[in-house]
């Protein structure tokens, strides 16, 4: 997978509005965000790396970290690794199998009765689209032996 630098008026203009600059590596990395929808910074880095290869891990975490705080990017921790990172127009809720790590999309409307009930017994307001949720997935509830249900 090659990363194609393609200018991008919302990231040139977020940083020039805060002072920064908008450079090559910067784009690279929101394109390959983009590109691969969910990934760690090792695997954005690799992406990145295709077209130029003196792009470095720490290139990339500060320049994550920056795109997070402009709110072009977002993270989410799917379990005991590296948070992923996904575009700001991607947003969704993560279930997580904790058996065989596969990690389903599901609409953060369907937390919605959950976030009412934290907001109107704690005011609390939830961010479903940066949550992760564990438990076993489908098939590997289904591919379970009765015998260990029995247990």
């Amino acid at each position: 997978m090659s990363v194609v630098i393609e200018p991008h008026a919302g990231l040139r203009g977020t940083l020039h509005e805060r002072g920064m600059r908008s450079t090559p590596q910067r784009q690279m990395v929101l394109d390959a965000v983009r590109q691969l929808g969910h990934a760690t910074p090792e695997t954005i880095c690799a992406c990145v790396q295709q077209s130029a290869p003196a792009v470095n891990i720490s290139t990339v975490y500060r320049t994550l970290d920056l795109l997070e705080e402009i709110g072009l990017v977002r993270h989410t921790h799917l379990g005991h690794g590296a948070p992923t990172y996904s575009s700001e127009a991607h947003e969704h809720v993560h279930l997580v199998c904790h058996q065989c790590q596969r990690v389903i999309e599901i609409d953060p409307a369907a937390l919605a009765p959950l976030a009412a009930v934290l907001d109107t017994t704690h005011g609390f307001v939830l961010d479903p689209a940066h949550l992760a949720l564990s438990g076993r997935c489908a098939e590997c509830t289904a591919s379970e032996s009765p015998a260990k249900e029995s247990e």
